[in-house]
């Protein structure tokens, strides 16, 4: 169970995409936050940059689709570039049906669940994904404290995911620091979407090698990853 690091260009200079892209050069995937003003109250960058990043990093794009109807636009973010796309449940009309078309489309399938939206009525379609996101802060805007109460549901989905047999990453999104990065990979996380705790670093780069060691540590001596 190797911890993985995903940057995040929510926290990155807008200006200097490219730049900031080659800055976190050996993250696993770099994070890009699609939000359009309806389902979260925000607006980010859309198709057009997303094609334009892809072309400029060898680092893979994990898209997150905080989106209204993401039935029609997520198969899109797979033909710009994206070799991951995240849907919110609470978005989506046929979330199966969506990860699906994802999948033949040749991306990794994604679901995130806000804070208040509960595992268990999901528990059936976690075979059609491929991750599933566990929102640690409110969707929206990024350098939001970390919510604490959400690590029970982390915990939960770990159960959930070890129950099924699946090999399903776990990513968690929101307030990951080197404060709270290890209680999200004790409770079950493996995947660690980071914003400020990165770009708001002197170093980039080195701060993704210090998560991943420390997330790492953590999953190592974590009993849900001793018990798989």
């Amino acid at each position: 169970m190797a911890a993985q690091i995903y940057p995040s260009i929510l926290s990155a200079d807008f200006a200097r995409l490219a730049e900031e892209a080659k800055a976190v050069e050996g993250a696993d995937w770099l994070h890009v936050d699609v939000m359009d003003n309806h389902f979260v109250p925000n607006l980010t960058l859309g198709m057009p940059i997303v094609e334009s990043l892809s072309r400029a990093t060898d680092i893979p794009l994990d898209l997150h689709l905080m989106i209204a109807q993401p039935d029609r636009w997520a198969p899109q973010y797979v033909e710009a570039g994206a070799g991951s796309v995240t849907f919110h449940a609470e978005a989506a009309a046929a979330p199966v049906r969506l990860a699906r078309e994802i999948r033949a489309k040749g991306a990794r399938a994604s679901m995130a669940l806000k804070p208040a939206t509960p595992i268990e009525q999901y528990e059936d379609i976690l075979p059609e994904l491929d991750m599933l996101l566990i929102m640690t802060v409110e969707p929206g805007f990024g350098g939001q404290p970390f919510l604490d109460i959400m690590l029970p549901k982390i915990r939960r989905t770990r159960e959930l995911i070890a129950k099924h047999g699946l090999e399903l990453w776990l990513q968690v999104d929101g307030g990951v620091s080197a404060s709270t990065i290890e209680r999200c990979a004790e409770a079950g996380a493996d995947v660690f979407v980071a914003g400020s705790a990165v770009y708001g670093a002197v170093d980039p780069a080195a701060a993704v090698r210090t998560l991943r060691e420390q997330a790492g540590a953590a999953i190592a001596a974590a009993p849900w990853a001793c018990d798989h």
